[in-house]
């Protein structure tokens, strides 16, 4: 007999003590959980305003797209006798490149607005379109300023 009120006890005690535990572990969750529900989220500047691109030469350049593979750039250059070029490629190859003008050069920052037309040639490709300055000495890409399009 004494053995089962023995054990009984020890029984009793040790479930008392379980029970404690997760009544302390639940409380300290309930301390913690009202404390990150109430950070507010902050509205996201991207969603509002256009991505805008800049380096020395480029700068407030966008990326409207217009139609399914037709996109507007728009922006302002500072460059040597306001002529840049642009090329869009996919990672693989150039799909497309051209250059234009700027309606003023080198020491002013003249605008520039153009729309180009490329569709993907690759479905899981990235097409990016990179403004560049060319060297006036050999001809190379100088302050290229990458783009990705879609």
């Amino acid at each position: 007999m004494r053995w089962t009120i023995l054990l009984s006890l020890i029984i009793l005690i040790a479930c008392n003590n379980n029970e404690q535990k997760r009544a302390a572990v639940t409380t300290d969750t309930l301390k913690t959980i009202p404390e990150t529900t109430q950070v507010a989220k902050e509205a996201k500047p991207d969603a509002l305003l256009p991505k805008t691109y800049s380096n020395k030469r480029f700068k407030d350049v966008t990326v409207k797209k217009i139609a399914k593979d037709k996109f507007l750039i728009r922006g302002q250059a500072q460059i040597f006798e306001a002529n840049f070029s642009w090329i869009v490629e996919d990672g693989h190859e150039e799909l497309k490149k051209g250059f234009q003008m700027a309606d003023a050069g080198a020491p002013e920052w003249g605008k520039f607005e153009f729309a180009i037309n490329v569709p993907k040639k690759r479905e899981n490709s990235t097409l990016t379109l990179i403004l560049f300055e060319s060297s006036p000495k050999d001809g190379s890409r100088q302050y290229e300023l990458p783009i990705t399009l879609y």
